[in-house]
């Protein structure tokens, strides 16, 4: 009796067809094209799978599909920020505004805390794809990288760097007695065996991106150093980012032709040239008043400020980083992140060209940029809006009030 009642069932449940995927219909009262600087009223956006499947004006919304209604509001392509450190937190009252006590006092374990809160709001603050720069102890960002990766917690797309490679000392100034201090926070690097054995032991580990410290001692990487390790990290698929904060730094990086140069801010006229013709990204990464007074660089406003107009009459890519590291009473890392805004039009950068540089040109850099940075079939949901117009004014950037991270809303307007 048994088997004449299980066997009808099992056949009944096998003929069944799979449930269909779930449709989200957005209508967007203004659609941006960040690319092409341009805006479009009354569109559809069609979102199945975490893929957007259609955009227009006269998509159809399918029966049973969700509808989230922004019409509003700006709807815009997830903000990306190429120079994060989220497993990094300097607290002012521990560690007096400086990130070596911060790499002395927190182990990895906690350093990952940091990282899951972190990728969460920058990710409610719009950002929806980072570069995780490095910083982060002994690999603390691949867990948070693969758990994101794996939706066991909520955060952005990360391509991340693992430790920077620089030589002897870092970007610490150590004592003799204790010179193990700068590790693991820094992977040193002098000789031709070592450099290699550092790119090789980041990408086991997982690391997407290498990253190099060039200037930071009074030693400083060569020419060819660099174009030893751009070579080395190209052999594993990976891209160089090279923290330069000095002319020679720079003029070095500039003349290697790395993927992208950090920071920048000594960077003379002629070496943003060479670094256009050689290709390579300028990342900006300029610090507010707000954070200045934690970390220091009240002086060096003018300075950045100065190197970023140089860039835009050079005219060579740019894309947004924040380099935001510190622990502020009523900031997340992700406002932080957006104050950088105040500095770029503060140059002369104009909404449409910021809005550029923090998804397509950020994109692009990243090497993502046939899966996000723009709203277009094919492409992850990766989806914000905001009530404002930032091609008209990038403060409005300030004001995201929703945010859909791969077809799952993170944050819907009034919350």
């Amino acid at each position: 009796m048994f088997r004449r009642t299980l066997l009808p069932t099992l056949a009944l449940l096998l003929s069944v067809a799979p449930a269909a995927a779930q449709v989200t219909a957005i209508r967007a009262g203004r659609l941006v094209d960040p690319e092409a600087g341009t805006v479009a009223s009354d569109q559809i956006i069609l979102v199945e799978d975490g893929m957007i499947t259609a955009v227009g004006p006269d998509v159809a919304v399918p029966a049973g599909a969700e509808v989230v209604d922004l019409s509003d509001a700006t709807v815009l392509p997830g903000l990306i920020d190429a120079h994060v450190h989220l497993c990094l937190g300097v607290r002012l009252d521990r560690d007096g505004g400086n990130y070596y006590y911060t790499s002395l006092m927190d182990p990895s374990s906690a350093r990952a805390v940091d990282g899951v809160v972190n990728a969460r709001a920058v990710l409610e603050a719009g950002f929806t794809t980072v570069r995780d720069i490095g910083n982060d102890g002994n690999y603390a960002c691949m867990a948070v990288r693969d758990a994101i990766a794996a939706k066991r917690i909520v955060g952005p797309t990360m391509i991340n760097a693992g430790r920077i490679i620089a030589p002897f000392g870092g970007q610490f100034h150590l004592q003799p007695d204790k010179p193990e201090l700068g590790e693991p926070e820094y992977f040193y690097a002098d000789t031709r065996d070592e450099m290699v054995r550092a790119i090789r032991q980041n990408v086991h580990f997982g690391a997407q991106v290498i990253k190099i410290v060039v200037d930071d001692q009074d030693y400083v990487y060569s020419i060819d150093d660099i174009r030893f390790m751009k070579e080395e990290a190209a052999r594993a698929g990976r891209s160089l980012a090279a923290h330069a904060w000095t002319a020679r730094g720079a003029h070095n990086a500039a003349a290697a032709g790395v993927t992208s140069i950090e920071h920048l801010w000594a960077i003379e006229d002629e070496d943003l040239e060479l670094a256009k013709r050689n290709g390579v990204v300028a990342v900006f990464t300029p610090f507010p008043a707000v954070e200045a007074a934690v970390v220091g660089g009240e002086d060096e406003h003018d300075q950045q400020i100065d190197r970023i107009r140089a860039a835009l009459r050079v005219g060579i890519p740019i894309a947004f980083g924040s380099d935001a590291v510190s622990e502020i009473p009523g900031h997340t890392r992700g406002t932080l992140a957006l104050a950088r805004i105040d500095m770029f039009t503060e140059a002369g950068m104009t909404p449409a060209h910021l809005l550029r540089a923090m998804t397509a040109e950020a994109a692009r850099l990243l090497g993502v940029d046939d899966a996000r940075g723009a709203i277009r079939p094919g492409l992850a949901a990766d989806i914000i809006a905001t009530p404002g117009d930032p091609l008209g004014d990038a403060q409005a950037l300030k004001s995201v009030t929703f945010v859909m991270k791969d077809g799952v809303v993170v944050r819907r307007p009034g919350r």
